[in-house]
């Protein structure tokens, strides 16, 4: 069965938005010449475990004008922009990128990723998008959350887990670039 992976990028005291709803914190570029090799591949080791993306509406909004667009980001952006594209919104009724095929848009997100995990397939990644990944948490689909630890800290925004979590440690690695990528099984 596939796995609904999360993906956050947070700060030490696990902020993964400022207030404003920013990510000014994040760091680590993996693809610039002076990248961490060990950094670039756990991020193309994670694009290459999946083939379908899913999104919530504001991350979608935020993300659809930059990444079709996004050459510089090379192999990465290529994949990316290549995944099948969920996109969680009770307002939207289509949701383009670019010239890569269009991300469905789903009413109903739970059904879709339960859908999802019955198909074959690589696994399933949510990006970001805290509200839902909050509602698939609650639904119990969450398998697995990666947090990538940026080195600093913000005080107040928003979190990752508003609620208890009894979480397994799968990995945590440090790089050179100062993130350290943390993997979590979600205990059910």
């Amino acid at each position: 069965m596939r796995k609904l992976i999360v993906q956050q990028w947070v700060t030490v005291d696990n902020i993964a938005a400022e207030e404003d709803g920013g990510l000014s914190f994040v760091s680590g570029e993996p693809f610039s010449e002076k990248s961490d090799p060990a950094f670039k591949a756990s991020v193309m080791g994670v694009i290459d475990s999946v083939d379908t993306m899913i999104l919530g509406a504001k991350t979608y909004a935020e993300s659809k004008d930059y990444w079709p667009h996004a050459e510089e980001q090379g192999e990465y952006g290529e994949k990316l922009n290549n995944l099948t594209k969920f996109v969680a919104s009770s307002t939207l009724d289509d949701a383009p990128w670019g010239e890569f095929p269009a991300a469905t848009v789903t009413r109903d997100p739970a059904a879709t990723i339960r859908e999802l995990k019955a198909q074959r397939g690589k696994d399933i990644w949510l990006w970001g998008s805290l509200t839902l990944m909050q509602s698939l948490l609650d639904a119990g689909l969450v398998d697995e959350v990666h947090m990538r630890v940026c080195p600093a800290t913000r005080g107040k925004g928003r979190r990752v887990f508003q609620d208890r979590q009894d979480l397994k440690v799968l990995e945590a690695t440090a790089f050179d670039n100062g993130v350290v990528q943390l993997r979590y099984e979600i205990k059910k």
